[in-house]
């Protein structure tokens, strides 16, 4: 019995060691997770690899060699994936393969420059190697269509995959995230603003394996309606990677304000982020995270210096990471595109990053004298108030 499956295959680098069967069993319950909500698709796993196959194969099956476009972004939501094929899973019997190798041949190849086979074998048992694979059924292919055979840089490849139990057969790799499974990394709490680098800072934590909350410092009602929107939408789109996400939106406007009518005002800049990444810290300590995570990159504004990064890490109880440090703003522009963030993160709705920035902020702050700026104000209670007020949104389950 033939039917349409998707191929799916995962890197080797995470599975040394005793913990192959824990990193492969949380790959495949995130898989599982995408692909369901798209269809009543089920993974499988079958001798280093998954197959994403529908249970009623008549009425819910593809064209050959193809999926839908729900189902690839599905799979290409899924880090850990190296690659995924949409295949032709069937029995491994040569006259089977001979016959699917005549309609390929009919409508896959024809009319094309040139072709190739490239089989390879989970099971060296099997009676036939690799190369007379290719000839037997490439000789068949040429024959129905005279198409050349080409080794190098063919047109079309036909990719056969001997099983220990069936074959499977296909035209195209497609590319996946790579990455290591959701959950296999630890949880942290990302910074996320309204611009481009801090969902593109979440979504390579997310990728290394990390579970995300996020923490938004709103700054109402000196912003916008729009700008919560903004964020709200953000977050949801970095929520699709994993199963659940908290936005916790923190009050942070008042803070700013008194901040801005008692401190220095080369200052500011760094007196904000310094109260941001304390807050974080206590959320992030009573959520039960383990890092925080910003979009910083060095350099890229007067915050972002590395004596400043330095002053500003000096308030955080928490290890703080910063995936873009050496990203340049094309680079993350470029991965912001690619995730499908950019759009939303260039909305003209200006969030509390935006709101007090004195016209020269310090570049180069000195942590006395941020101490001794912050001795004016009654900072345990600045933090207990908005961590007080803050609100949780959930996303996912």
């Amino acid at each position: 019995m033939e039917t349409n499956a998707i191929l799916v295959r995962f890197a080797e680098v995470f599975l040394k060691g005793g913990r192959r069967q824990w990193f492969t069993a949380r790959l495949k319950e995130s898989l599982q997770r995408q692909v369901r909500a798209v269809g009543d698709w089920r993974v499988r796993e079958r001798h280093g690899l998954f197959l994403v196959v529908h249970p009623q194969a008549k009425g819910a099956e593809l064209p050959e060699f193809t999926t839908s476009p729900e189902l690839a972004a599905a799979i290409g939501r899924t880090f850990g994936v190296v690659s995924f094929s949409p295949c032709r899973l069937m029995t491994r019997e040569i006259s089977a393969l001979e016959d699917l190798a005549v309609r390929i041949a009919e409508s896959h190849v024809a009319g094309r420059s040139t072709f190739k086979v490239e089989t390879s074998r989970a099971d060296k048992e099997y009676p036939l190697d690799s190369v007379a694979i290719n000839q037997r059924l490439g000789g068949l292919i040429h024959m129905r269509t005279g198409v050349p055979a080409r080794m190098k840089d063919p047109e079309v490849t036909v990719h056969v995959q001997i099983l220990q139990e069936g074959a499977a057969v296909y035209l195209d790799v497609l590319p996946g995230p790579g990455g290591l499974p959701v959950g296999t990394s630890g949880r942290v709490l990302l910074l996320l603003s309204g611009g481009i680098d801090s969902p593109v800072a979440g979504y390579l934590m997310m990728r290394r394996g990390c579970v995300a909350d996020a923490i938004h410092f709103e700054a109402a009602p000196y912003t916008t309606p729009e700008a919560r929107s903004k964020v709200l939408a953000l977050a949801s789109m970095l929520a699709a990677y994993e199963p659940s996400l908290r936005l916790h939106v923190v009050p942070f406007g008042a803070l700013q304000a008194r901040l801005r009518d008692g401190a220095p005002g080369r200052l500011l800049v760094i007196l904000y982020r310094r109260f941001m990444v304390r807050i974080a810290t206590r959320i992030a300590q009573r959520e039960g995270l383990q890092a925080l995570v910003t979009g910083d990159s060095l350099g890229q504004v007067a915050s972002q210096t590395i004596e400043n990064l330095s002053v500003i890490e000096a308030a955080a109880g928490l290890p703080l990471l910063r995936p873009l440090l050496t990203y340049d703003k094309m680079e993350a522009v470029a991965l912001a595109r690619r995730i499908g963030t950019y759009k939303t993160s260039v909305l003209p709705h200006d969030d509390c990053c935006s709101l007090f920035v004195p016209p020269h902020p310090e570049t180069a702050a000195r942590l006395d004298r941020v101490l001794e700026a912050e001795a004016a104000f009654d900072v345990e209670a600045m933090v207990d108030e908005p961590v007080a007020a803050t609100e949780v949104i959930q996303f996912g389950e």
